[in-house]
């Protein structure tokens, strides 16, 4: 398939290794005082990554939200409502479309298009896990015993199946210690200006925008103090958790047949956050290509909730004129963002497997 742009640099390319962190689940404390969009943390080789240190908020009284419990249920409601109408033109994957990377007795990898849900989210929805179920030899009774994790319905690359329950159970234990590197390449509005570093930015539920997530400030912190658990749910109430992002820029390119700006990056995702990608990425100013939730005018919060910076920050930015003229471009395109490489010990045999796939963009 022709790529959708041309390629300037190439940089090396190298994927760090992962480690777990623990968080104390307390809904009064928060991370980052004030946090700006100049404010998130950024670090490459020669210098030590700061983390977020929680603080415990003292509130005198209930503080008060700039919306309504009840109003962030409403939201909740019809956003959800209009993401399973989306689920609804999921595309089907027929037997000689599933695109198996590995397979053996125990697990099976396959690539996934964009457009295809992996898992469904109502009865009679096409997915790559019913294809999967259909197609391929396994053990389980049911589709949901071979889900261990999932993507996007816009993002496409790596997923595995677990065809048997062992599988299954050291899969999940993997996952569940972040035993397996997941590194993602991806487009993204602008030249980014570091060739490598971390963004580090935590992240909570969006009660403005639900069942969104955006950057945690203290503010966005203490409105939650004031809505009520039994309407909105307590997982909206969730304590921000810290997340990080590794990137490295694989090139510095120019849109289809444009003169338009983008970098290729190569993305690993340290802590594993719901959508923590494409949240990061609108956070420090430099929108994932195509990203119709947390790119310019999406559902969610823009710039990842935070204040857009007024001047390129350390990482450069890209300007909102910029981010118009290629969503313009990308108006019928999918998003570009592709799972393109899974590392981890097979969960039956422990010896260590590497999947690789080239992203369709």
């Amino acid at each position: 398939m022709a790529s959708f742009v041309r390629r300037r640099t190439i940089s090396a390319i190298a994927v760090a290794a992962v480690t777990s962190m623990v968080m104390a689940p307390i809904i009064t404390t928060a991370t980052v005082s004030s946090l700006s969009a100049s404010a998130f943390v950024l670090s490459d080789s020669s210098t030590t990554r700061k983390s977020y240190s929680r603080s415990t908020i003292i509130v005198h009284g209930s503080a008060v939200p700039s919306i309504s419990s009840e109003e962030v249920r409403s939201r909740n409601l019809h956003q959800l409502e209009r993401l399973r109408e989306r689920d609804r033109h999921s595309a089907e994957v027929k037997r000689e479309d599933l695109k198996i990377i590995f397979e053996d007795d125990h697990i099976v990898c396959v690539d996934k298009p964009s457009g295809v849900l992996c898992v469904p989210s109502e009865e009679g929805i096409p997915t790559m896990a019913k294809a999967v179920f259909d197609y391929v030899s396994h053990k389980q009774s049911s589709l949901d015993k071979m889900v261990v994790h999932r993507l996007g319905m816009d993002t496409s690359g790596l997923v595995v199946f677990a065809k048997t329950m062992e599988a299954l159970r050291g899969l999940n234990t993997l996952f569940r210690t972040r035993q397996i590197t997941r590194v993602y390449e991806v487009l993204v509005c602008g030249h980014v200006s570091k060739d490598a570093g971390t963004i580090d930015l935590p992240l909570m539920r969006d009660y403005e925008h639900p069942p969104f997530m955006r950057v945690s400030t203290d503010h966005h912190q203490q409105a939650l103090l004031g809505l009520d658990p039994a309407i909105v749910g307590k997982k909206l109430l969730e304590p921000p958790k810290p997340s990080q992002t590794r990137y490295e820029v694989i090139s510095r390119e120019t849109l289809l047949d444009t003169d338009l700006p983008v970098s290729r990056l190569l993305l690993t995702s340290v802590t594993g956050r719901t959508h923590q990608l494409n949240v990061h990425c609108a956070a420090i100013g430099h929108p994932i290509v195509g990203d119709k939730v947390y790119g310019l005018n999406g559902d969610a919060a823009p710039n990842g909730g935070l204040e857009p910076q007024s001047s390129p920050g350390e990482m450069g930015t890209s300007t909102l004129e910029l981010q118009r003229d290629i969503a313009s471009c990308f108006d019928k395109r999918n998003m570009c963002a592709h799972a393109q490489k899974l590392s981890f010990q097979h969960p039956v045999f422990n010896s260590p497997l590497t999947f690789e796939s080239k992203a369709p963009f």
